[in-house]
This record gives structure tokens, C-alpha cells and sequence, in this order.
């Protein structure tokens, strides 16, 4: 007996299971609704979630895009975003994490008068608070990193980069402050000649932090680099260096004269300098936070002509600087491959872990034979890798859409026991590994869901979103369902004002909860407004397909829901849009082609099929038949014919290249079953994608309206077939789980009516080089099976 539950709910949440605003989920509800999901074993009824919408609070961190948690290797670990994030969208982020407050040490005597008048703290209060504390500051500190020096622990592995960084570490003998004094006076007194010059910058670079920052106020510093600005070309290059890499510890502006003066004179300068001298006067820019494209420009042509002299150390500090500087030469493309593959074996995991991240943040193409040889690598050696070395790998397998099943393996081995050390950002770019290239893996997402809730504060908007999709993506609801979505869901009203900037973080997230039947009703009314549409199109994705998705979405779903809906304007023009791509690119698949045809030969023409999208907010399309609930197919399709002649002429040549393709992908030999088993990802069966056909017209138990069809286009006694021509990107890697959008797809058809039916690739594709009677009595048995007409 379902239990009822009284919760405070805001914001509301709406859940379609019961297609209402409460997120109370039944117990009723069967394994069959649940589609076999790992994970959900729950009996009795769960708890709603109770969401509050936040206000920002006043704290700031430091938005760090690199830098995870400490692996076996002992550093502290770090990483970085997908490629989006490798275009710029850093900033500081307001209400993210607060720094803890230290405990007061002063003495009764220092109190007021009714603060002394308070009973004092016990030993055991206070010890237990001071544990606390310290449990708080090193949390703050494990999800809290620096974005210049992250990247940089490679550099540490070999004493050869000594020669070509610039360490920002305090000096080892700091210089007294009295002496800073002496200096700065002296620059007043007297010329001084280039060598004097340089002295003076390398003696104040060793004052004590406090007064290196008080220098930018200092006049007379102003006007030792007024005077160093004036013989710029009287320096030695050397001498030049040193002043440079004293800028470094002195924190000069990076808009300051001096600093453009010497970047105009290393440019001039450039070709006359030699690799070492370049890589270190560019790792000096990168400290300074200082964008020099014409420099950069000029030291990648440098290399290109000395690229034979380059040593391995001075390679991955080159790919280092390209990923900082967010540039890709083309011309250097193929020798940085050749490169890899000549020294792969002598690389570290870390200079590994640091080439993968700078060809990702420069956006940089590699082939998959590259990284494949990468992966080969680190999946032998993964547990003596750093968590960060690791993910940066992991981002560039991303880029690259590279399966490799044991690096996924072996992952799905070492990274779990990681996770609760691993800093957000690390965790989000592991779980959007997982869901980037389908794959599923229980263990991992369970991890991930695990240590989400405690680590939640720290979620920038797009680390939240990217969370929301990848488990939507994957349609996984983990054991702690409720509290992982609503501690995510509290975030996303958390970070509110952050989705003007980056409105393609919101529609991320809140898809990604549509997967999963979730619909937070303030947030999707936010996102629909005309004001957030209109700032959609200011955005460097292209966002209107996810609009679309979502604005049809809410409507199939949510009955109750009273917010904003997108203007009927725009979704006639959403529809084009889409209907203009499926005609080009989904409706001539010879897999579909194929069906339409036979189906239209079996069922009497083409009147009785129709080829296009039923819901064209879903991407992808459908074979419309109707039956008459005593079997007989009804005529419906007069609108186009011609279109479905055009679709029967087309003759597709199915060669056996082409079915290899179709059936197994471009890179498998086994069939996906065996690759899924194989891969220890769950093959598993999910409701309606066994292959059987399923009456989907009644809503599942629990809900208490569903959406219906516009009135007067339905016909008494009349059942609508939804044929799904699947394919394997439709799954999960190697297994027979639909995605999330698909998922979604299917749901909205049985909400809307329809009967769907699948016909399955690893059915359907072998199939169509078989007779062509095999292939009719095939859709035959699909299309009239005497269970589904008995139920119809």
C-alpha cells in the first residue's frame, strides 16, 4: 500500500510518473516501468524531494578550470572543462563556497560584558569544533586550486624544465624590506646603466610578499620601469629574460607599458632566440596571465623550421603553451603526432596526462590511431596515474569520440574508490566521459551520485547541468535518486544569474531532467520566457533544437503546468528547421528506406505508411501505421505521395561494407552484445526494447492525467503504430539500453496514444540482407502481432 507523504515543496517539481507538481513516487510503480534499471531495487514509497529556491549568497571562490583530487602519484590533481570551456567562459563565481570562519583565541578579559557572562565552552565542545573545522578546510582546500599552476605539476617530473619555466614559488632568501627602500631610492638618484636596471628588478622580486604588493602604488617603482621601458633595446637578450621572469613574482599588471614594451621587443627578437629561450619567455606570459598571439605565432613558426631539434621535455612544454594559449597551429599537426608516437613509451603519465590537455584546450584534431596508442598506455598503467593526469586524458578521448574498451574497463575499476577524493570539476568531466560516449556504467555512476550531494555547493552552473545530462543521458536514476536531483536542482536556482551569460547551461540541465521525467516548473517557466529565448540566440551553441525539445516536452508532460511556453511562431519554425534536416539526413537511411518500402508493398501502397516525425521535437523519425482494431490497415497518407515514391526509387546499393557498418560500427568485430559483455556494461533488456511490440495507451500506475491527442483526428476503433527503425547510437555502448532522448521519445508517443514498435538494429539490420520474403514476414509479425490486436 503506497504510503502518503506530506512535504514542503519549493520549488515545485513536477514528476509525470503522476503527471502532477509532487515528486512522490509509488510503489506500485513495476519493474517493468522501471526498465530494469541498475540501481533501482527500492521498495515502498519514496520520500519527495523537498527543493527551497536559494538566494545567492555573498561568498566568492575562485573559478579554477583544472584541478582534481590527489591520486597514487601522491600530487595534488587537477583538470579542465569540455572543449566549450577551452574557448574562455572562465570566471569568478559568486555563492560557491564559502571559506570557514577561524574560532576566536582571545581571552575572557577581551569579551564584552555579556559575552564574559556566557558559560564557557567544554574542552570536548571545543575540541570537537576544532575537528570540524579543520574537516572544512581541508574540503575547501581539495575543491579550491590555482589555474595557472594546476596544469603545471608535469614540470616537477624532470629537472630539464627547470631551464624552461619560470617558478613562481616564494624566494628561497627574501631580500629585507629596508633594502627595497635602498633600491627604489637609488633608481631616483642615478641613470643606471641595463645591468643595474636588471639587478634592481631581480633584488625587489625577492622582498616579502606584502611589499611586492604595495610596489604597483610606489611611484618609484613607476619610474624604474618607465626607465627600463626607455633602453629596452639596450638589454641583452638574458638580461631581457630576467626582467621578464621578475615580473612574474612582482605581480606587474598584464596591461602594463613595461610588459608591452618587452613583448614588441621579444617579437622583434624571436628569430635571433633559440627554443629554450622562447619556451621560457612564453611559459613567462602564461604566468603573467598576459595574451600574446603574435609572439605565440611567431615561436610555433620557430619550431616548425627546428622542429628536429626539439627534445622531449621542450615538446610537451610546447603543447603546454598551445593549450594555454588556446591555439592550434595546423601546420604543426602532423609532426606533433609523429612526435608522440616516436617518444610514447618515454613520456611520464603526467607530460601524458599534460599533452591530452593542451591539444583539448587548443581544440586540436588528433587521430584515432594516436590516441588510441595513448589509451593503450594508460589503461596498462591507470592506478599508478594521477586522478588528474587521468581525466585530462579522458577529455581528450572525448574530443576525439574514441571507444576503447579497456581504458573504459579499467576505469570502471580504479576510478570509484577515487571519487569521494576527486574535486567536482574532475568528477564532472568523468561522468561526462561516460555519457559523451554512451557508456554505462553502474558502478561508477552510483559513486558519482554518492558524493555529489556533500560536494554540491562547489557546482558552478555548468558543472550542475553537465551532472543533470549525463545521468539523464544515460537514463540512470541512482539509489540516492531524490537527493542527488534535488541537491542539484537547489544549485541550478542557486546559480540563476549565472544563465544570462551562459544560457546553454540551463537547457543542458533541465533536458537532462526531462530524460528522467523530471520537471522543476520555476526553472523551465525562467527558461522559456521570451526574455531567456532572446538571449539563447546570443550564444555561440546552437540551442534552438533544446528549446524546442524542451517547450514540447513540458507540453505532453505536464498538463498542470500554468508558466511560459514558447510562441507558436517559433515552433512552426523549430518544426521546419527540423523537418528540412530529417529530409536530408534521417528519412534516406537505406534502413528506413528499406522499411517504408516493404511496408507500403504489404500494407497496399503508400497511402497506408507514412515516413516523417510524429513528434519532431525528438530528432528522429517514424513509420506511421493505422490498424482498424480487426486487423486491417487504414489508408491515412494522401497528403504527399510523391514523397514516398521518391523515398521507394531511391535504390540504395546495401553492399557488405556498408551492412558491416550498420550493423557492428566502424570499429568492432564483435557484435554488440558480446563487445557490451565483454566491456562489463550491462546488456540489459528495457521494457519496450526487447523488440516486442507493447500497448502503450494507458499511462503507468500512479499517474492521474495524461496528454491527449487533438481532438478530431482520431478515429473511433483506429490503432496508431509507431514503427521505431533504431540504430546503435540510439543505445548505450554495446548493450540494448535507449538513451535518455530516446527514452523520452517513446514515453510522449504512449502519453500521446500511440503503440510503439520496434525494430531493433541488431534485428532489423542483418535482416536486410536477407530474401525479401524474410524481410516482409519480419514486419508481418511486427506490425500484426495477435497481441497487440488482442489488447488494441
Amino acid at each position: 500500500m503506497a504510503t502518503v507523504l506530506m512535504c514542503r515543496r519549493l520549488p515545485r517539481l513536477s514528476r509525470v510518473t503522476a503527471i502532477s507538481t509532487t515528486a512522490k513516487r509509488g510503489s506500485s510503480k513495476s519493474k517493468k516501468e522501471k526498465r530494469d534499471k541498475p540501481g533501482a531495487a527500492k521498495t515502498g514509497t519514496e520520500a519527495g524531494a523537498t527543493i527551497q529556491l536559494l538566494k545567492p549568497r555573498d561568498y566568492r571562490v575562485l573559478y579554477n578550470p583544472a584541478a582534481y583530487a590527489k591520486g597514487r602519484a601522491g600530487s595534488q590533481q587537477h583538470g579542465d572543462r569540455d572543449s566549450s570551456q577551452a574557448l574562455g567562459d572562465t570566471f569568478t563565481s559568486p555563492g560557491t563556497a564559502q571559506a570557514p570562519q577561524t574560532f576566536p583565541t582571545a581571552s575572557s578579559q577581551a569579551l564584552s560584558p555579556v559575552r564574559s557572562a556566557l558559560p564557557k565552552p567544554k574542552s570536548s565542545t571545543l575540541l570537537r569544533q576544532t575537528v570540524l573545522y579543520k574537516e572544512e578546510a581541508e574540503k575547501e582546500r581539495q575543491e579550491l586550486h590555482d589555474s595557472k599552476e594546476d596544469p603545471r605539476m608535469f614540470q616537477q617530473g624532470r629537472p630539464e624544465y627547470r631551464a624552461l619555466t619560470c617558478d613562481s614559488a616564494e624566494p628561497a632568501e627574501p631580500l629585507p624590506a629596508e633594502e627595497g627602500d635602498w633600491i627604489l631610492q637609488s633608481v631616483a638618484g642615478s641613470e643606471g646603466s641595463p645591468g643595474v636596471l636588471r639587478d634592481y628588478f631581480l633584488r625587489l622580486s625577492r622582498l616579502p610578499a606584502e611589499r611586492r604588493a604595495a610596489l604597483g602604488s610606489d611611484a618609484r617603482f613607476s619610474a624604474l620601469c618607465h626607465r627600463a621601458v626607455t633602453a629596452i633595446r639596450l638589454f641583452s637578450t638574458p638580461d631581457l629574460i630576467q626582467i621578464l621572469k621578475a615580473c612574474v613574482p612582482l605581480a606587474v599588471p598584464a596591461s602594463h607599458p613595461l610588459l608591452n614594451a618587452c613583448e614588441a621587443e621579444f617579437c622583434r627578437r624571436a628569430w635571433d632566440m633559440g627554443l629554450e629561450q622562447l619556451l621560457l619567455v612564453a611559459d613567462c606570459w602564461r604566468c603573467l596571465d598576459r595574451s600574446v598571439p603574435s609572439y605565440l605565432g611567431i615561436m610555433f613558426s620557430y619550431a616548425n623550421l627546428h622542429w628536429k631539434d626539439l627534445t622531449l621535455p621542450q615538446f610537451v612544454q610546447l603543447l603546454y603553451i598551445v593549450g594555454e594559449g588556446r591555439r592550434s597551429p595546423t601546420d604543426l599537426a602532423q609532426k606533433v603526432e609523429s612526435t608522440i608516437l616516436k617518444h610514447l613509451d618515454a613520456f611520464t603519465l603526467e607530460e601524458l596526462g599534460a599533452i591530452c590537455l593542451g591539444l583539448f584546450k587548443s581544440l586540436s584534431g588528433i587521430s584515432e590511431h594516436v590516441m588510441r596508442r595513448i589509451a593503450d598506455r594508460v589503461s596498462l598503467q591507470m592506478e599508478d596515474m594521477s586522478t588528474y593526469a587521468l581525466v585530462n586524458v579522458l577529455k581528450m578521448l572525448r574530443y576525439t569520440r574514441m571507444d576503447h574498451l579497456p581504458l573504459m574497463r579499467e576505469l570502471s575499476r580504479v576510478i570509484p574508490a577515487r571519487i569521494p577524493a576527486t574535486n567536482i570539476q574532475g568528477i564532472m568531466h568523468i561522468t561526462l566521459t561516460y555519457s559523451s560516449l554512451h557508456f554505462f556504467d553502474e558502478d561508477v555512476l552510483a559513486a558519482v551520485a554518492t558524493s555529489l550531494p556533500s560536494k554540491v555547493s562547489y557546482c558552478r552552473s555548468k558543472d550542475a547541468a553537465k551532472f543533470l545530462w549525463s545521468f539523464g543521458c544515460l537514463d540512470y536514476e541512482p539509489p540516492n535518486e531524490e537527493e542527488f536531483y534535488s541537491s542539484l536542482i537547489k544549485q541550478l536556482h542557486a546559480k540563476l544569474h549565472e544563465f544570462s551569460k551562459f544560457p546553454e547551461h540551463l537547457l543542458t540541465a533541465l533536458l537532462g531532467l526531462a530524460f528522467v521525467k523530471r520537471f522543476p516548473e520555476e526553472l523551465i517557466d525562467f527558461a522559456l520566457r521570451e526574455e531567456f529565448v532572446q538571449k539563447t540566440k546570443g550564444s555561440k551553441y546552437e540551442l534552438n533544437k533544446d528549446l524546442f525539445t524542451l517547450g514540447k516536452s513540458v507540453e505532453i508532460e505536464c498538463p498542470t503546468y500554468q508558466g511560459s511556453h514558447l510562441t507558436p511562431q517559433l515552433c512552426q519554425e523549430f518544426t521546419e528547421m527540423v523537418s528540412s534536416f530529417a529530409e536530408r539526413e534521417i528519412y534516406v537511411r537505406p534502413e528506413i528506406v528499406e522499411a517504408t518500402s516493404l511496408l507500403e508493398s504489404m500494407l497496399g501502397g503508400p497511402e497506408y505508411v507514412k515516413n516523417h516525425m510524429i513528434l519532431p521535437h525528438t530528432r528522429s523519425s517514424d513509420l506511421e501505421v493505422r490498424l482498424a482494431t480487426d486487423g486491417h490497415p487504414i489508408p491515412f497518407n494522401f497528403k504527399d505521395p510523391v514523397a514516398a515514391k521518391k523515398l521507394r526509387d531511391m535504390g540504395v546499393n546495401l553492399t557488405d561494407d556498408l551492412m558491416s557498418q550498420l550493423i557492428q560500427g566502424r570499429a568492432h568485430s564483435q557484435s554488440p552484445t558480446a563487445v557490451g559483455n565483454e566491456a562489463r556494461i550491462p546488456s540489459q533488456k528495457r521494457g519496450d526494447t526487447t523488440g516486442a511490440p507493447c500497448w502503450g495507451g494507458a499511462l503507468s500506475t500512479g499517474a492521474t492525467s495524461q496528454a491527449e491527442p487533438k481532438p478530431g483526428l482520431w478515429q473511433p476503433g483506429e490503432v496508431r503504430l509507431a514503427l521505431q527503425v533504431s540504430n546503435r547510437n540510439h543505445f548505450c555502448y554495446g548493450s540494448r539500453r535507449l538513451l535518455g532522448l530516446h527514452c523520452l521519445k517513446r514515453r510522449q508517443l504512449r502519453l500521446l496514444g500511440y503503440v510503439v514498435v520496434e525494430l531493433p538494429f541488431w534485428e532489423w539490420f542483418p535482416l536486410l540482407k536477407r530474401t525479401r520474403s524474410e524481410k516482409l514476414s519480419y514486419l508481418h509479425y511486427k506490425v500484426f502481432c495477435p497481441t497487440l490486436l488482442t489488447r488494441a
